[in-house]
């Protein structure tokens, strides 16, 4: 099982729960240390949370297991690594392949191929802990915790907007300004369960990016979102009248690509057990290259 320590160094008492708070651990992960078979000890002696920590204490967490959700079916089929270590997962989403299992999509998403590396791998945690998503058919960037706190670290992250994340995109159109923001709300669109827009009321989102080359009929972006909305830089875009090319839900009669022309080709995020940044890089998948190429 995995573990974790730290000493105290706080010259004033200080109550256990708190101290682990300090370090990330959340209140639902306590509750599942607690139930689920994990451990809390103070100094070599199993303590409670209300315990009154001194200076010098040395704390140890163990982590409960975590065993495979029987939902996710397993694939064998393989998946690409960018970055990995004991408790993170990096991989490059092909497009067409959805993130996570649904009505839709039950045996051959990124999860399910991420389940069967897990279990080829042996790894003791198997639990599938996904921290951001794609659209099925956007390609890139996506990350795997590998147990409960990992993911909550990184989950926190998300949340302040600490993660960037960088895409590129082929749209209609030429855009002049070399750089600009998109401050637009974004939220449900009115009769339908899918599709987003720039209504009142919706949620703040800013999209901001920069214009990488441009022909009388197609411009080449870098995207790098502040929020993350569903369908963010799609609704956008649209709301603008630069609409993704291959966008089938909000571009629908432009066929240049199979798919939208959006891939997230960059992430970056702080490592709390290693104490670093880790950047995360994607190579342009082969159909937005040709169509770049016209450029």
């Amino acid at each position: 099982m995995t573990s974790f320590s730290w000493v105290n160094n706080q010259e004033s008492p200080i109550r256990l729960r708190n101290f682990l708070r300090q370090h990330g651990i959340s209140r639902t992960l306590l509750k599942q240390i607690k139930f689920e078979g994990g451990k809390i000890v103070v100094n070599d002696e199993i303590q409670k949370v209300n315990y009154m920590l001194s200076d010098k204490d040395v704390v140890k967490i163990t982590l409960p297991p975590e065993p495979a959700n029987d939902v996710i079916q397993v694939s064998d089929k393989e998946i690409t690594i960018v970055y990995e270590d004991e408790h993170f997962l990096v991989i490059d989403k092909p497009p067409h392949v959805a993130c996570l299992p649904s009505h839709l999509y039950k045996n051959d998403t990124i999860a399910n191929r991420v389940k069967g590396y897990f279990i080829r791998q042996g790894y003791s945690n198997q639990k599938i802990h996904i921290v951001n998503r794609l659209d099925m058919d956007t390609s890139g960037i996506v990350i795997f915790a590998k147990h409960h706190f990992a993911h909550s670290l990184l989950d926190m992250q998300m949340q302040h907007h600490e993660i960037s994340k960088k895409y590129i995109a082929i749209v209609e159109g030429k855009i002049n300004h070399k750089h600009v923001d998109i401050c637009l709300p974004i939220g449900r669109k009115e009769g339908s369960f899918i599709e987003r827009s720039v209504v009142n009321g919706g949620k703040p989102s800013w999209t901001e990016f920069w214009v990488d080359k441009s022909s009388e009929d197609l411009t080449l972006l870098k995207i790098k979102l502040h929020s993350g909305r569903t369908h963010q830089i799609r609704v956008h875009f649209k709301e603008i009248n630069h609409p993704l090319i291959g966008d089938w839900l909000y571009n629908p009669d432009n066929k240049l690509m199979d798919r939208q022309a959006l891939h997230c080709y960059e992430m970056k995020f702080y490592n709390p057990f290693s104490q670093e940044e880790v950047l995360c890089q994607s190579q342009i998948p082969q159909d937005m290259q040709q169509i770049i190429k016209r450029f």
